[in-house]
């Protein structure tokens, strides 16, 4: 078996050494061996502890959702986008994505969510925190925010719910930043998060794996141009209806989400 892989791995990666293809083919093993934990929890709690400290937060981001066609071909939808927070009741995120571009405000009352490309927009009164909006876009309208997790004010609470296994990979450099990569499993999904090292542990990569879905597909998002404090807008959470957006009922604000309403939902294992 040892001999088929190693065929395989060189007739696909001719430059790789004999000793790095060892690496490869016992890195289960050694993973194991190295797992920490203790540690892994201490990190992704430091990280929680720092996002809940601050006060206002600004990053920009890549995401990429993946999807499997009824004939098991795997594709990437590309999105990106900023956000910008003010603790604890409001929030403004944009998203330019291939099918949509979507702008959310919020600030504390209301709920603004606009479709610029197609010029119009819905308003939704939902008064209370930044923790309960998340929630409600989540229960009562079935429009989750992939990744909002990192941002409630218990993300360490939410996202160790389930969690049965734990893993400390080690470390990893997401665009030049030196990151502690922590790997976690759950019954329904695996996801794993990459953390700033450093007096700064923001989370630079979160990648959500759904194991009940065929082929297993992913969804990811890589931070950027994280800043906090005085580095941060706070007088921009109010809509101003500028471009002359036509205002309609939510029904009527489709395809919002990162996956298009024309793509068909399905492919459970």
């Amino acid at each position: 078996m040892a001999q088929l892989a190693s065929k395989l791995l060189r007739r696909s990666f001719p430059a790789l050494s004999v000793a790095g293809l060892a690496v490869l083919l016992s890195f289960p093993t050694l993973h194991g061996a190295n797992a920490d934990e203790a540690d892994a929890k201490r990190l992704l709690k430091a990280m929680s502890d720092y996002l809940t400290a601050q006060q206002t937060i600004s990053f920009g981001y890549d995401s990429n959702l993946e999807i499997v066609t009824a004939d098991h071909q795997k594709l990437q939808l590309a999105s990106s986008g900023t956000v910008d927070l003010s603790r604890p009741d409001k929030i403004r995120a944009k998203r330019e994505g291939g099918f949509a571009s979507v702008e959310m405000i919020f600030n504390g009352k209301t709920l603004t969510v606009v479709r610029t490309d197609a010029n119009n927009y819905t308003q939704v009164e939902a008064p209370g925190t930044l923790d309960n909006l998340i929630n409600q876009l989540r229960d009562k309208y079935q429009r989750p925010v992939p990744g909002a997790d990192l941002l409630l004010s218990t993300a360490y609470d939410v996202l160790m719910e389930e969690v049965v296994k734990v893993d400390d990979m080690g470390s990893g450099v997401i665009g030049g930043t030196e990151c502690d990569h922590l790997a976690f499993r759950s019954k329904d999904i695996d996801w794993q998060i990459w953390i700033a090292q450093g007096e700064h542990p923001y989370p630079c990569r979160y990648v959500i794996t759904s194991k009940e879905v065929d082929q297993a597909p992913q969804y990811s998002v890589q931070v950027r141009d994280w800043k906090t404090g005085g580095q941060v807008a706070t007088d921009h959470f109010v809509f101003q209806n500028k471009a002359g957006a036509k205002k309609v009922d939510l029904k009527e604000l489709t395809d919002i989400d990162e996956l298009p309403s024309y793509i068909a939902v399905g492919g459970t294992k």
